[in-house]
């Protein structure tokens, strides 16, 4: 075993056994680290593949926009080509750094619905229902409002209003409460459905990731040491025993020793790559690459789920978008001068600053779409602003019936996994889209927007029958990056982890992450993951007792 680089925080060289190792120090497991090394007893070694988040874009929430395509903070995976979306490849980006993807994400808070954590107690996850979460939601929480029955104060994660309200913004709310939605002050509240403005994960006009809330305050802890560039290849076993973790980093190959548990938190996309490496998958693919089978499960890869969105582009009457300002030389310049000084204007936009909740069937129990409304518009996210005066909405189906997979390409542990979601693979599915983008056409038509709208530019005139709007969701249908449920929680056959994430035959092993997820939540997936990580550290400390 190499024992050179576990040096640092207290550990010498000779030192290569810790408590606890977590493999990928994202959205879950900065959450993982602070909690584990709280009380000083636990020595714990936290392992990510990427750098420091010393990116300046990160902490500028607009500055998701520069991170799409950075390859040093992000994996940019991509799907292989999806039958129902004209069999185009769709770009999957992923945080590669200190925070994961809530370093690189759209910073929106948004929990999801009472209803999908008491569908996931009722799939036979006790202590994951509504009221059991909620405790957790609140402790993560710092809510600017203040503390009441759905929101807690004093922890970690700062959750803010819209620190650059704008008249779209505004006008996109009025027109759909003119549309029939009620008017909805707090989506993460009593009810999720209506129109209101999104609160997000910043604070004082920077981004609040992870790294920054959970990890930082704990960095200085003798008893916790981080690894950035150390990129995970395989969980070693003694048996059906988790023991220690291989992984690269400088050239070299080193090995960390757990004397309890590992923790994967590598995302829906890394963490079942990791196991599949690890010998811990189908038989029958990990057979195909050459890599020794551990257990046979099935379920690891397994039963992928995405959010999917389709946007509507509106031409605007005005020169008051983002577009006017990052395409103008000079109030490009003023509006950075204006967060230089202040942290304030543009700059802190998040990638939605109004939105909608709403159904499309009235016999449905629960809302099934989500907008996301944005003071801009481009061809897609990431790539450089329209020319012309715009702004944007999109439709996401919240509870897709579509199912895809995510499977090793070879035992090379740098080889990007094979992704396919499979979006808009099922009839519920491609009707959602169809109709979410009819309600949402007759919101931007509504009156409260019209003064602003010149024209809708994408789709536009040219398509208004329900072939025609599925055949616009096909082309230009994408993600809104919530990859979950390949590792997921249960306890049918493709269950991986059980209710306390302990996978289902392996000892000292669990997965904490988005892959946990038995199903999709109806929203953003970042608050839900933060949540997961916390009740998973009561359960860690819990059974270590």
């Amino acid at each position: 075993m190499n024992r050179e680089a576990l040096s640092g925080n207290g550990h010498s060289p000779e030192d290569s056994e810790f408590d606890y190792i977590i493999v990928g120090a994202g959205s879950a497991g900065c959450v993982l680290a602070n909690r584990l090394s709280a009380d000083g007893k636990n020595s714990v070694l936290l392992l990510e593949a990427g750098p420091k988040d010393t990116n300046l874009w990160i902490h500028v929430p607009l500055g998701y926009g520069k991170l799409f395509k950075a390859k040093k903070v992000n994996w940019m995976y991509q799907t292989e080509p999806e039958p129902g979306l004209d069999g185009r490849t769709i770009f999957q980006p992923r945080g590669k750094v200190l925070g994961g993807s809530s370093s690189i994400n759209g910073l929106l808070y948004v929990r999801g619905q009472h209803e999908d954590y008491d569908r996931w107690r009722q799939l036979g996850n006790s202590g994951w229902g509504y009221d059991d979460v909620l405790p957790y939601f609140k402790k993560a929480e710092d809510q600017q409002r203040g503390a009441d029955d759905f929101h807690g104060v004093g922890g970690p994660l700062p959750v803010s209003d819209l620190g650059h309200p704008d008249p779209l913004s505004a006008a996109f709310i009025a027109a759909a409460a003119e549309s029939g939605l009620p008017l909805n002050p707090d989506f993460n509240g009593t009810s999720q459905e209506g129109a209101g403005f999104f609160q997000t994960t910043t604070r004082h006009g920077r981004r609040a990731s992870t790294a920054v809330s959970y990890l930082r305050p704990a960095k200085a802890r003798k008893n916790l040491h981080v690894e950035t560039a150390a990129l995970a290849q395989r969980i070693l076993f003694d048996g059906r025993r988790a023991v220690a973790v291989e992984y690269g980093k400088a050239g070299a190959l080193r090995t960390a020793r757990a004397g309890k548990e590992i923790l994967v938190s590598g995302g829906a996309y890394n963490s079942p790559q990791l196991l599949q490496l690890s010998g811990v998958g189908p038989a029958e693919l990990l057979r195909k690459h050459g890599i020794d089978v551990v257990l046979d499960a099935p379920g690891v890869g397994h039963d992928l789920q995405d959010h999917m969105q389709v946007r509507v582009v509106m031409r605007c009457t005005k020169r008051i978008t983002l577009n006017d300002v990052l395409n103008h030389p000079v109030r490009r310049i003023l509006a950075g001068a204006r967060y230089a000084a202040f942290r304030k204007g543009p700059l802190t936009i998040a990638a939605g600053t109004s939105g909608a909740f709403f159904k499309t069937d009235p016999r449905l129990a629960t809302p099934d779409i989500q907008i996301h409304f944005l003071p801009f518009s481009t061809d897609k996210m990431g790539e450089k602003l329209h020319s012309f005066s715009g702004f944007s909405a999109s439709v996401c189906q919240l509870r897709p019936e579509s199912r895809g997979s995510l499977c090793i390409r070879s035992a090379e542990p740098t080889a990007p996994p094979e992704i396919r979601i499979n979006y808009l693979a099922t009839e519920v599915d491609r009707t959602a889209n169809v109709e979410g983008l009819k309600i949402l056409r007759r919101i931007l038509r509504a009156p409260a927007l019209s003064s602003f709208v010149t024209e809708e530019v994408d789709p536009g005139k040219k398509v208004s029958t329900d072939e025609e709007l599925l055949n616009f969701c096909r082309q230009r249908g994408s993600t809104v990056y919530h990859p979950t449920s390949t590792c997921k929680m249960g306890g049918d056959p493709f269950a991986v982890v059980d209710q306390r994430l302990r996978v289902r035959g392996i000892e000292s092993l669990r997965v904490v992450d988005a892959s946990v997820m038995p199903d999709l939540v109806s929203g953003n997936t970042n608050a839900a993951v933060i949540m997961i990580a916390e009740k998973a550290s009561d359960m860690i400390l819990q059974d270590a007792r």
